[in-house]
């Protein structure tokens, strides 16, 4: 599964988590724990992720965990969790739209952790990194067009400015803490990355970094949630973004992540979320009805134009890569071939 296999999961899997997030934010509205939330949410897909990698390796058993990988999956699951509690309460804060705003930081971040771990080559004078430089700065510049642009509004407006304009309303810190969310995420895909390179096997590294970020949001929480019963459940919006979100985003989301990383590295896999840009402007738009502004479409077609970029970028660079290992052994075979069978051939 390459290319355009990996590329349309990607895709799939920001559609997930916009919808995830356009539930939370639903569910905040009516009062969620975001710190309860990441607890419960974890915590279900713990228990799906156990039997599913028990019975994976049921026959074949997954290689020996050492010291060094179990303390990278203790890294993955802390980051994970911390950045979920802080875009959880970022939404809050805001909204879906500027959370995927926010979130097209990533690429910038995990560009220049890849680039400094030297996970990502970087040469100026080929084409591909030129590409993916430009695109990034391009992406990012994007995000920042929808955030602090907004422009004229095209349907809503009196709505959303009024939501804007009440004391709930905190657009600079939701933002804020976003911004940190994205840092976060991006130490998930180098450090996953890392690992996966060593021991390539998602399902048990995302169920034991899981496990993890089960034990690290549960002291948080503790901690930071004062109110008793924020813990109790109800079937409502609430019980459902916890089921969605221990499926699509914990679940799936992190072992084909996870996977992707292997296959692309972690700036291909970063560089989808730019994307969930364009997928929660329409979303917002449509389920809760969040005003659509001109600075939101421009800021969505200068995001598609460096998601682009970088993806061809990466193309030229994969490319290039093949050409040279095709010549390699080519060179090879013809090199090591014996001067009797050269013979037989040429007759």
């Amino acid at each position: 599964m390459q290319g355009v296999g990996v590329t349309s999961v990607m895709v799939a899997v920001q559609f997930a988590e916009v919808g995830v997030n356009t539930m939370i934010k639903s569910a905040n509205t009516n009062g969620m724990s975001n710190f309860v939330y990441v607890v419960y949410s974890n915590f279900l897909a713990l228990c799906i992720l156990v039997p599913s990698s028990l019975l994976y390796h049921r026959k074949k058993a997954a290689p020996p965990l050492t010291v060094s990988i179990v303390c990278r999956m203790f890294l993955v699951g802390f980051f994970a969790s911390s950045a979920q509690t802080l875009m959880y309460t970022g939404i809050g804060y805001s909204s879906p739209t500027l959370s995927c705003s926010q979130v097209d930081l990533i690429p910038a971040f995990t560009f220049l952790i890849a680039v400094v771990s030297r996970m990502e080559n970087l040469n100026p004078k080929l084409k591909g990194s030129q590409a993916k430089m430009v695109g990034t700065v391009v992406s990012i510049t994007g995000a920042l067009i929808v955030t602090l642009y907004k422009g004229l509004p095209l349907t809503g407006a009196y709505q959303l400015h009024e939501t804007l304009r009440s004391p709930k309303s905190n657009w600079l810190l939701g933002g804020l803490l976003l911004a940190v969310a994205s840092l976060g995420n991006s130490f998930v895909l180098v450090i996953q990355t890392w690992i996966i390179k060593e021991y390539p096997t998602e399902l048990v590294v995302t169920t034991i970094s899981c496990g993890f970020a089960v034990i690290v949001s549960t002291i948080i929480a503790v901690i930071a949630e004062k109110n008793p019963k924020a813990w109790s459940l109800h079937l409502d919006m609430e019980l459902l973004a916890i089921i969605f979100c221990a499926i699509f985003v914990v679940s799936i989301r992190s072992v084909v992540q996870t996977w992707a990383c292997r296959k692309k590295g972690p700036l291909y896999v970063a560089m989808f979320n730019p994307l969930g840009m364009v997928i929660a402007v329409g979303m917002g738009f449509i389920f809760l009805g969040d005003a659509l502004y001109l600075g939101s479409i421009i800021g969505a077609g200068v995001i598609a134009v460096g998601f682009y970029a970088v993806l061809w970028g990466k193309a030229q660079e994969e490319k290039m890569l093949d050409e040279k290992n095709g010549m390699g052994s080519l060179h090879s075979s013809s090199s090591s071939t014996p001067l009797l069978q050269n013979k037989n051939i040429d007759v």
